[in-house]
């Protein structure tokens, strides 16, 4: 019981105001006079930055630069189409100066065949033969092609292809290369096709 009329009185003493507190709400200037500041409008308050008008110029410029993307776009589009064609069309077309350059061979091949069957010299026969793979081997050197030199060289996994090993005929010969079975070629500095070689053990 106690307590609830402490709190009673408390809240009593809440209730009643002091004689010199007055309820009236102050006018403007009284509120401006006593908070020290500024009066208090709905209008805007004036900045120095003024919002960007569009002019004419402007939109003027903002047509200009759409005009220039979108040809720039189109340009770049045209672009892409065309070497996309040019690429399609260079990688159809890659060995056409090797194979112009081999049709002179065909020809020669196809009147060694017609002469091989006229004749019964089998010396001319060989001698022919030696000229048109002479001038075929000739023809692939001038396209970049090189033969690899492998017989009596260390094997190397980079250039060889060992198909077996065989006991060597001589010491200096363990681990060279004693015997190619098929030829390896470069085209300019590139490994076309490794050598098959026998390697000396």
């Amino acid at each position: 019981m106690e307590n609830k009329d402490i709190l009673d009185e408390q809240s009593s003493a809440d209730t009643l105001q002091p004689d010199n507190l007055t309820t009236e709400v102050p006018n403007d200037e009284e509120a401006i006079n006593i908070n020290g500041g500024e009066p208090e409008t709905d209008e805007p308050v004036a900045d120095d930055a003024q919002p960007v008008a569009e002019t004419p110029s402007a939109n003027q410029e903002i047509a200009e630069l759409k005009d220039k993307y979108l040809r720039l776009y189109a340009d770049f589009e045209n672009f892409r189409r065309r070497t996309a064609k040019e690429k399609l069309d260079l990688i159809g077309n890659a060995n056409e100066g090797l194979l112009q350059a081999l049709i002179p061979v065909v020809d020669d091949f196809e009147r060694a065949m017609l002469s091989i069957e006229k004749t019964d010299d089998i010396a001319a026969i060989k001698e022919g033969i030696a000229l048109i793979y002479n001038k075929l081997f000739k023809t692939l050197e001038t396209k970049g092609l090189r033969p690899m030199v492998s017989k009596g060289e260390p094997f190397d996994a980079d250039l060889h292809e060992s198909i077996t090993q065989f006991p060597a005929p001589s010491e200096d010969l363990k681990g060279k290369v004693i015997d190619e079975v098929e030829k390896g070629y470069f085209l300019n500095d590139k490994v076309i096709r490794f050598a098959k070689v026998i390697v000396g053990s």
